[in-house]
C-alpha cells in the first residue's frame, strides 16, 4: 500500500531515501564542540602561562625591592640669625659690704639683726672702749698743760720783746723766750692733733649704716670683744648689709659668643622658685676680656628688684638671644657618621648614596651644628648603618621636615 503511495508522486519530484533523513543536519555540530572545546584549552593554556610571567616579573620586583636598604632622612634646620644661649648666673645687690669695728672694746648693744631694713646712718651697735675713753681723758689733760705752758711762754715772750726795745734786757734773753713760745706752741698743736685722734677713736664706738639696705648677717652678740685689727689680730666684721633694690647678676660667656655680646642687650632670667616667670635684665657692662683660666667673658646685667622679690645669692638661668656671625645647618646627632678619614653624613641623591664630609660646630645634645659640607635640601639619612657606602642604592621609607627637628 505504502509503495503505490509512493509510486504516484509525480514525475520530477525529488524524493530522498529513508536511510538520508537528516544527513545534512546534523554533522557540523562535533565540529563546533571540538573547536569550542579547543578554544577554550588555549585560553587556558595562554591564561595560565601569562600568570607565571606576571607572577614571575613581581617576585623580581618586589626582590630588587626588598634588596634595597631601606632608610629615614632628614632636611637639614636652617638656624635663626640670633641664637638663644642659657646661663648660669650669680645674682648679687647692687651694693654688699661687710662692716668692722675701727676700734677695740666690748659691744655693749646692738640695734639692728638679720632681715632688717635700715637707712644710712642709721645706729646698729654701740661698743665699750675704756681704753680708748681713758687715754682720750689723759690727752685732754696734757692738751690743758700744754696750753697753759703756752699761755705762760706767751707772757713771758711778749714782756722780753718790750723790753729789748730799752735795751733792759739782753738779745739772746728775748730770743730764748720767742723759742720757748715756739716749743710750746707745737706741743699744742701735737696735744691736739692726738685728742682728735682718740675722739675719733670714741667716735666709732657707734656702727651706723652706710646707705639704705638690709642686714643679711650679724656676726656678733652683746658682751663679745671686738678686735679692729689694728693690733695685727683678726678684725671682727660685724654686719653684712646689702642693697637688693637692684640687682647684678654674674654671668661667664664661653669664649665663642663673645663677639656677639654686645652692652644694652637685653636678658630674661629663670629661677628655680618661680617656675614659669621671667625677669627681664639688661647687660649693663662686661670686662673686656677673656679670663685666661676659663676662657670665659664675664658680664654683669642689672635687674630691678623694687619688692625684693628676688634674693640676693640666688642662681639663675640667664637666656641671652646671641646674634650669630653667618646662618648655618643642624643636624639630629643620629646622622653623623664618625669614620677614619673624618666626620661624614649620607646624603640621599637620585637614589643613592653620597657621603658628605661635615664640619661641625656647636653641640647642643640631641642637635648638632653644621658649619659646613651640607645644603638646606640636602635629604640626610637618619641613624645611617656602619656599611653604608658611596654610591649604594637604598630606599627613603621615611622623611622628615626641617620644622619636626626637635
Amino acid at each position: 500500500m505504502l509503495s503505490q503511495t509512493e509510486d504516484r508522486k509525480p514525475i520530477g519530484a525529488e524524493t530522498l531515501p529513508l536511510n538520508d533523513v537528516g544527513a545534512g543536519k546534523y554533522p557540523r555540530k562535533p565540529r563546533l564542540v571540538l573547536v569550542i572545546a579547543l578554544i577554550v584549552v588555549v585560553a587556558l593554556l595562554a591564561s595560565g602561562i601569562w600568570s607565571r610571567v606576571r607572577a614571575r616579573t613581581t617576585l623580581k620586583a618586589e626582590t630588587a625591592q626588598v634588596a634595597l636598604t631601606a632608610v629615614s632622612v632628614v632636611s637639614p634646620k636652617q638656624t635663626a640669625p640670633a641664637e638663644e644661649i642659657i646661663l648660669p648666673g650669680n645674682v648679687q645687690p647692687f651694693i654688699t659690704s661687710p662692716i668692722y669695728a675701727r676700734t677695740n672694746g666690748y659691744l655693749r648693744k646692738w640695734y639692728a639683726d638679720i632681715g632688717a631694713h635700715v637707712k644710712q646712718g642709721q645706729l646698729l651697735a654701740v661698743i665699750e672702749t675704756p681704753e680708748v675713753d681713758q687715754q682720750l681723758e689723759q690727752s685732754l689733760s696734757n692738751l690743758n698743760t700744754a696750753k697753759a705752758n703756752l699761755a705762760l711762754a706767751e707772757i713771758t715772750k711778749n714782756r722780753y720783746q718790750g723790753l729789748l726795745k730799752s735795751n733792759a734786757v739782753a738779745k739772746q734773753d728775748v730770743d730764748n723766750a720767742v723759742g720757748t713760745y715756739n716749743a710750746n706752741k707745737a706741743i699744742v698743736e701735737a696735744n691736739q692733733a692726738n685728742v682728735k685722734q682718740l675722739q675719733a677713736l670714741q667716735s666709732f664706738e657707734k656702727i651706723y649704716a652706710p646707705f639704705d639696705g638690709v642686714i643679711t648677717a650679724r656676726n656678733t652678740d652683746i658682751g663679745d670683744l671686738i678686735n679692729s685689727g689694728s693690733s695685727g689680730g683678726v678684725k671682727t666684721d660685724l654686719f653684712h648689709i646689702a642693697q637688693p633694690g637692684t640687682l647684678r647678676v654674674y654671668v661667664n660667656v664661653p669664649e665663642e659668643y663673645s663677639q656677639g655680646i654686645k652692652v644694652g642687650m637685653t636678658a630674661d632670667l629663670n629661677l628655680a622658685e618661680f617656675p614659669g616667670r621671667k625677669f627681664q635684665g639688661k647687660l649693663v657692662r662686661t670686662a673686656n676680656a677673656i679670663n685666661v683660666t676659663t676662657r670665659t667673658l664675664l658680664i654683669e646685667i642689672d635687674v630691678d628688684n623694687p619688692t625684693g622679690t628676688l634674693l640676693t645669692g640666688s642662681y639663675a638661668e640667664v637666656h641671652l638671644a646671641v646674634p650669630t656671625q653667618a646662618s648655618t645647618l643642624l643636624l639630629p646627632v643620629n646622622a653623623l657618621l664618625f669614620r677614619s678619614e673624618g666626620l661624614r653624613v649620607g646624603i640621599v641623591k637620585d637614589g643613592k648614596v653620597v657621603l658628605s664630609a661635615v664640619t661641625p660646630g656647636h653641640d647642643f645634645g640631641n642637635q648638632i651644628e653644621i658649619v659646613s659640607g651640607l645644603k638646606p635640601d640636602d635629604q640626610v639619612i637618619v641613624n645611617p648603618p656602619d656599611s653604608l657606602v658611596q654610591g649604594q642604592q637604598v630606599q627613603i621609607v621615611q622623611a622628615t621636615l626641617p620644622g619636626d627637628i626637635k
